[in-house]
């Protein structure tokens, strides 16, 4: 599993600047000034919008706003000498500063309140940004491969596809950026490849990769083997609920000597086939789904079939709630990397959010209490 760990800190004050400025004050300013200074600090800028955004904020007009008003409570961190800075400037700092190192500061953040054991399933999926493209400046919408703790409910790093490039090369670069020895990775049939199962095999991880019409021949070649073999052990579970009973059926095999070309796929040990049938409720309609899968593990229906579940937290938790929560796909942020950028600082809000269960409310009622009461917005960002 991938454990959060627990604070244990007197001060909130004290536990909310000790906890989150020191893995962003090495961040390099990238504002340029004749003087080599700045009024506004980049530590600064950084924690007033974490701290706006946790508090419901999502644009820089409403990030302004919220420190200008809120301005007394932040100054128990950091001094704000020359108050806060205009939406403007805002904007332009995030268009110009290093996604590539704000996300490695994001990491070293990550694991300073996460300790990583095995058995956790991290969730590889990839997400357009659909606010993000600019057609007056011919700037395609950013697409980025996010890495996910669905056990935890915990963001742990990204990796931007770059243009004319795709998930198959992004995929890689960010495993190789991640801590996640013994942990279970499942992508979906996109990276269903033979490098990406290598560089998890060489993380000392294990995978679950989706099998579809992308690998034609290992398709067939893994339905054939079930074919073969039509009395597996099997793991059944029902689940009824948004109108519908769900039943799925995770099947698994570990002989694998009929299946071909087998040794070209690092690590491979077992092949599942998940059969999903779906009831309406209401109309009474049946709809059946069968998907195949390649696994480093060995062949536990109970273990595989709990994993490929786990891994659609991706798509629930993360990208549902960016969405509709953060409203990032509704974002203007066009200029540079602002948008990737603020990508990032909504998945930290997403984490610290996550992390508070005594309250047991909705993502977004913690958004609104954390505008509204300064000691929680303190208790969410001391962790």
């Amino acid at each position: 599993m991938i454990q959060v760990k627990k604070m244990a800190f007197s001060n909130p004050e004290y536990r909310a600047h000790q906890v989150f400025c020191p893995y962003f004050s090495s961040m390099k300013d990238p504002r340029r000034t004749n003087k080599g200074h700045h009024l506004y600090p980049l530590e600064e800028i950084l924690f007033l919008c974490i701290s706006a955004v946790i508090s419901g904020m999502d644009d820089w007009t409403s990030i302004n706003m919220f420190g200008h008003l809120k301005l007394p409570w932040l100054r128990q961190y950091l001094p704000y000498k020359h108050g806060i800075p205009s939406h403007d400037v805002l904007g332009k700092v995030f268009a110009v500063l290093d996604p590539v190192q704000f996300s490695a500061c994001f990491r070293d953040w990550v694991n300073s309140m996460a300790e990583f054991t095995g058995g956790e399933v991290v969730a590889i999926d990839g997400k357009t940004i659909c606010g993000s493209d600019d057609k007056t400046m011919g700037k395609s919408a950013l697409h980025v491969v996010s890495a996910y703790a669905s056990g935890n409910r915990l963001y742990l790093g990204q990796e931007a596809v770059a243009e004319k490039s795709n998930e198959i090369t992004a995929i890689p670069a960010l495993l190789k950026l991640l801590t996640v020895k013994d942990c279970i990775i499942t992508i979906d049939a996109m990276g269903c490849q033979k490098a990406i199962a290598r560089t998890i095999i060489e993380k000392e991880a294990n995978y679950i990769l989706m099998v579809k019409d992308n690998q034609q021949e290992l398709k067939e070649q893994v339905e054939k083997v079930f074919t073969m073999n039509p009395k597996t052990e099997a793991d059944i579970t029902i689940d009824a609920g948004h109108g519908r009973i769900e039943q799925r059926t995770c099947q698994t095999i570990d002989n694998l000597t009929f299946l071909d070309d087998k040794e070209d796929w690092p690590g491979l040990k077992s092949i599942a086939k998940v059969i999903s049938e779906r009831t309406d409720k209401r109309s009474g309609k049946t709809s059946r789904e069968t998907r195949y899968y390649i696994s480093s593990l060995s062949a536990k229906p109970k273990v595989i079939g709990q994993a490929i579940r786990s891994h659609w937290a991706i798509e629930n938790n993360l990208h549902w709630t960016l969405d509709m929560v953060f409203k990032e796909d509704n974002s203007l942020k066009k200029k540079g990397n602002s948008a990737l950028n603020y990508n990032i600082i909504a998945k930290m809000a997403l984490n610290i959010i996550e992390r508070e269960t005594e309250s047991k409310s909705s993502k977004p009622q913690k958004r609104k209490r954390a505008a509204l009461d300064d000691e929680f917005r303190s208790k969410l960002l001391a962790g």
